[in-house]
């Protein structure tokens, strides 16, 4: 299994402001789903942030999310850990397969691969 990319997750109600504030820094929105956008540097596509008013089908805002190229082995190496699953394995509609895992600091990682 491997990392493709790390983002920071920010709960946020003023993501059109943190799109503006963020643009002077040279990021551009590449993603916006009305409750989660993300935003990348066009020269290092996989330097990003994603700001969230809420997660459209889990009970929590992750605190970053980790892409992986095989979600289900990350799964299943996860559960045998005994760590503390917070939203279970599933397809979205918006094309990742994905779950949410605690870490040891408490925060809450949204582990995921596109399909």
């Amino acid at each position: 299994m491997a990392v493709r990319r790390v983002m920071p997750n920010i709960q946020s109600e003023t993501v059109q402001e943190s799109r503006d504030f963020y643009g002077l820094l040279g990021l551009e929105e590449v993603m916006n789903h009305g409750w989660i956008m993300t935003l990348a540097s066009p020269s290092a596509p996989t330097a990003q942030v994603s700001f969230m008013t809420n997660d459209r089908t889990a009970p929590v805002v992750p605190d970053m999310s980790v892409e992986v190229d095989d979600v289900d082995a990350a799964y299943a190496v996860v559960c045998d850990s005994g760590a503390e699953i917070l939203h279970p394995l599933q397809d979205e509609e918006w094309g990742v397969r994905r779950f949410f895992v605690r870490d040891p600091n408490g925060r809450v990682v949204n582990v995921l691969g596109h399909r």
